[in-house]
C-alpha cells in the first residue's frame, strides 16, 4: 500500500524510486501484488506516465488518511527516544519555500539529525490529513478556525512592484498604481485559473488594478520566469519583496510605487489540534517558539 501511495503521489515507478531512495522494480512487483490481492487495476500505465484509474484513485483516497492515522500512532513510541525520529511532511507556497524556510531548516536539522524533512511546495489551501502532511504553512486569511496556528518568519510581508532600469527609461516611470494599466505587467494567475488582482494602499485609499501584460504564470516556482521577464525589460513585477530585494540590491531591477507597497502579517505553522502531535511536529513547533 506505501508502494501504491507513493507511485500515485510520485506520478511514475522511477520518480517514486528517486524520492524514497529505492528501487523501481521492487515498486512495480509491490503494487503488482496488491492489484492481484485485490483483483482489479489500480494503475493505468503508460511508457511517460502512470496514474490511478477509478479504483485506484478511491483507494488513494482512504488509504493516505489512514495511513497517515498509522505513522501517528506508531510515532507515539516515540518519547521513548533520547531525540525526536521520523519524517516531518510540511506543505507550503512557494514563496514561504523561497524565503522564509531557507533560514531555518539548516538549524533545525543540525540540532535534530535524526528528523527527514519532506516539503510540498503548493500554494492553495489543503486538507493535511486527506494530502499525508503533518502541518502547512499559510497566511491567516487562508487558515481555517479549527487549527493550531503558530507564527513563523517574519512578522511583517510587502509586496513590492519593480522593473528593470532599462524599462523604466523606454517606458517611462508609474507614479500611481492606475498608471500600470499603460504598462506592460507579469501576471500571476492561482491554480483555480483566476488572475490575481494587483492591490495598492497609501492612506487609507486601496486600488486595485488589473494591467496587461505579455507573460502570465501560475503561482507557485513559476513566479521565476516573470522575475526574470522584468529583469530582462519585458515588463513590471509585483511580488513578495523579499522575493525581489536581491535583485534590486543588484540593481537589475528598480523599485516603484514605494509609497503604496502594501504591508501583510507573516505566516503561520498550522496544524489539526484533534489528532496526536507526531514528536518531528513538536521539534519543529517548540524550535519556531524559541526563535
Amino acid at each position: 500500500m506505501l508502494a501504491f501511495l507513493a507511485v500515485v503521489q510520485a506520478g511514475g515507478f522511477r520518480e517514486a524510486a528517486r524520492v524514497g531512495n529505492g528501487s523501481a522494480s521492487q515498486l512495480s512487483e509491490a503494487v503488482k501484488r496488491l492489484e492481484a490481492r485485490l483483483g482489479m487495476r489500480l494503475l493505468h500505465r503508460t511508457t511517460r506516465s502512470v496514474s490511478a484509474t477509478e479504483a485506484g484513485a478511491l483507494l488513494v483516497e482512504r488509504l493516505t488518511p489512514a495511513l497517515a492515522e498509522v505513522q501517528a500512532s506508531l510515532d507515539v513510541v516515540n518519547h521513548f527516544r533520547d531525540r525526536p525520529a521520523g519524517t516531518l511532511r510540511l506543505n507550503v507556497p512557494a514563496n514561504v519555500a523561497r524565503t522564509v524556510l531557507p533560514p531555518i531548516i539548516k538549524p533545525f536539522l543540525k540540532r535534530y539529525p535524526e528528523i527527514r524533512l519532506e516539503v510540498t511546495v503548493e500554494d492553495s489551501f489543503v486538507d493535511l490529513l486527506a494530502a499525508g502532511c503533518d502541518a502547512g504553512i499559510r497566511y491567516d486569511e487562508r487558515l481555517a478556525q479549527d487549527v493550531i496556528a503558530v507564527p513563523i518568519g517574519p512578522r511583517t510581508q510587502r509586496l513590492m512592484t519593480a522593473a528593470a532600469p532599462e524599462y523604466l527609461q523606454a517606458r517611462g516611470r508609474p507614479e500611481h498604481p492606475r498608471d500600470l494599466l499603460q504598462h506592460a505587467c507579469m501576471r500571476g494567475q492561482f491554480a483555480g485559473g483566476a488572475i490575481a488582482v494587483w492591490e495598492f494602499e497609501r492612506d487609507g485609499e486601496v486600488v486595485r488594478i488589473d494591467p496587461p501584460g505579455p507573460l502570465q504564470v501560475r503561482q507557485g516556482a513559476a513566479f521565476d520566469l516573470a522575475v526574470q521577464g522584468a529583469i530582462d525589460g519585458l515588463g513590471i513585477v509585483h511580488l513578495f519583496e523579499d522575493w525581489l530585494r536581491p535583485h534590486i540590491a543588484s540593481g537589475a531591477l528598480v523599485p516603484i510605487l514605494e509609497p503604496w507597497c502594501q504591508s501583510f502579517d507573516g505566516p503561520f505553522l498550522y496544524y489539526s489540534g484533534r489528532r496526536h502531535v507526531p514528536s518531528p511536529l513538536r521539534a519543529f513547533v517548540d524550535f519556531i517558539r524559541e526563535g
